[in-house]
């Protein structure tokens, strides 16, 4: 059975809201990770700012056995988020045929933002709005070799 976690989106101070969240919670941030250290061959040459390198393309916090809230800045090029298409939800399959699964049953009538594909960070991801407006993320995180 997948797992679903909220996933938070930010105009630059995703960092200052988890360490506030993480005051509130406890705990540690399982990942934490800038937009300076996603790999030259993954970046949308020309779309992101060197002085974007900074904020934050991941951050996690786990705030119980079962759930993890999950955010990222919107860099510039994405435009401004507000209130409304600021998170989405994220599903963590158990498998890639199941990411595949609920990715596909969710896209149905909607848009695909994100093809589900291999990433940089070891995961099957992709990113889709569903007919109803609704974003979500699905992922499958590959077992550590």
């Amino acid at each position: 059975m997948a797992k679903t976690n909220i996933y938070l989106t930010f105009n630059g101070n995703a960092e200052e809201a988890f360490n506030f969240y993480k005051s509130v919670f406890g705990g540690e941030f399982p990942m934490i990770q800038r937009f300076k250290e996603v790999p030259e061959k993954d970046r949308e040459m020309g779309k992101m700012k060197d002085e974007e390198g900074e904020k934050l393309i991941h951050v996690s916090l786990l705030i119980s056995k079962e759930t993890s809230l999950m955010a990222s800045d919107s860099p510039e090029s994405m435009g401004k988020v507000k209130f409304g298409n600021n998170f989405s939800i994220y599903v963590e399959a158990q498998s890639k045929e199941e990411a595949e699964k609920i990715f596909m049953g969710l896209s149905a009538g909607g848009k695909i933002k994100m093809p589900l594909a291999d990433t940089f960070w070891g995961a099957c991801y992709g990113m889709l709005e569903d007919k109803f407006g609704i974003g979500w993320m699905v992922g499958y995180t590959y077992p550590k070799k």
